[in-house]
């Protein structure tokens, strides 16, 4: 499948991250398709830079909560991308929160950016604003508090009980080594992040009811056009998560629940989304309701899974409405299943988790960083990832106490 080569893209990270495999994945099944790729990235050091698919890497961004000169940074980038205004891609919570809805008229005429409704993506980016819109439009979502002191943090571990799930109501703001969310089971480490908040701005912290996973761990990816219509979506189930319960898809598979498709269509009609969305769920044994755990207002990491037949994926969809060309009817390929390598290892060689034995998974259609054609960011990966660990060692053998 060729797209319009006369549309290049530009992909945008504000947060760093060298293993970002949702990065790879575009300009691989863009830049299959004739389409010219852009991406801002971190150096040579960025396993993703070493792809054949990659027209050009430019120099990484300032930050997004300096917006003046992320702004000017990519318009000095869109004045070396030859041809007309590039379709601008935020792969991140705060390029999509930001620069896709609230500059967009800023960006232009070198950028184009789909329509979006300024407030949304901070509405449903904002986990505690997330939580009011899902009680606003009766949508099912854990039953959480937010404390705003010592003793609500005890009040609310009592009312939810051990383990509970700790988000960040502003992840995009973190400092560097914390969680965006965190599977918690000791009330002590529950207050100890709570003290955290006072830090850093990405508060405030919000405590939800951890659903067991006895109904499923389950994702939805779809496309919204300006009409707000679902043009191209899929329903995944997480079969692994790193970390356990509480993070991004490790193992994951394409499944036929249109029950949860309609949902998640519904939800997002509700709050008003368009483009790109990556929602989470958890099916409530205790109800039967599919409850929404998160949602993301922009591509997910894991799009690849939901390739079809035809080789029609999500960032193809959006190319495609985008450069004002027809989107085909999908091909659902049910069973497609995709693996991210260096977490599953990561897993697999370290201590048993408290969620149990990892589970032995087939052959997959899809891998994160391995591919045939273009095989140099998989052994880029593997070389950081060594280098990775072997840091990690040195720190823990400095920090370990001598013994006497």
């Amino acid at each position: 499948m060729r797209l319009d080569s006369g549309l290049p893209v530009l992909l945008l990270r504000t947060d760093h991250n060298l293993f970002h495999h949702g990065t790879l994945g575009v300009i691989r099944s863009l830049g299959r398709a004739g389409v010219p790729v852009h991406a801002v990235l971190e150096g040579r050091r960025n396993p993703v830079s070493r792809s054949r698919h990659l027209h050009r890497a430019h120099p990484w961004a300032p930050p997004a909560q300096r917006p003046s000169a992320l702004l000017g940074h990519l318009r000095m980038i869109g004045e070396r991308i030859p041809g007309g205004p590039a379709l601008l891609l935020p792969m991140d919570d705060a390029g999509g929160r930001d620069l896709a809805a609230e500059y967009a008229d800023a960006l232009a005429p070198r950028f184009a950016v789909p329509p979006q409704d300024p407030d949304v993506p901070r509405r449903v980016a904002d986990k505690a604003r997330l939580l009011a819109a899902c009680t606003e439009h009766d949508v099912p979502a854990p039953q959480a508090r937010i404390p705003r002191t010592a003793d609500d943090v005890h009040d609310a571990i009592k009312s939810l009980d051990l383990p509970v799930i700790a988000k960040w109501a502003r992840p995009w703001l973190l400092p560097r080594g914390l969680r965006s969310t965190t599977l918690v089971h000791d009330a002590a480490d529950v207050h100890r992040l709570f003290a955290c908040a006072a830090d850093h701005e990405a508060g405030p912290l919000v405590l939800q009811r951890r659903i067991p996973l006895d109904g499923g761990d389950w994702f939805f990816q779809g496309y919204f056009d300006a009409a707000g219509e679902c043009r191209y979506g899929g329903v995944g189930r997480k079969h692994l998560a790193h970390p356990p319960q509480a993070g991004h898809t490790v193992a994951g598979e394409w499944v036929d629940n249109p029950a949860l498709y309609d949902h998640a269509v519904r939800v997002v009609g509700l709050l008003g989304c368009r483009g790109l969305v990556d929602l989470d769920f958890r099916l409530d044994p205790d109800t039967g309701d599919y409850r929404l755990l998160d949602f993301n207002p922009r591509i997910g990491a894991q799009f690849r899974l939901f390739t079809d037949a035809r080789g029609l994926d999500l960032a193809r969809v959006l190319h495609l409405d985008q450069s004002g060309r027809a989107v085909p009817d999908a091909r659902p390929s049910i069973g497609r299943n995709l693996l991210v390598e260096n977490h599953y290892l990561r897993r697999a060689l370290g201590p048993r988790p408290r969620t149990g034995a990892l589970r032995p998974l087939r052959a997959a259609d899809e891998l994160a960083w391995y591919a045939g054609d273009d095989l140099r960011p998989f052994f880029a990966m593997g070389r950081q990832s060594a280098l990775r660990a072997a840091e990690h060692f040195r720190a823990a053998r400095r920090d370990r106490p001598s013994r006497p």
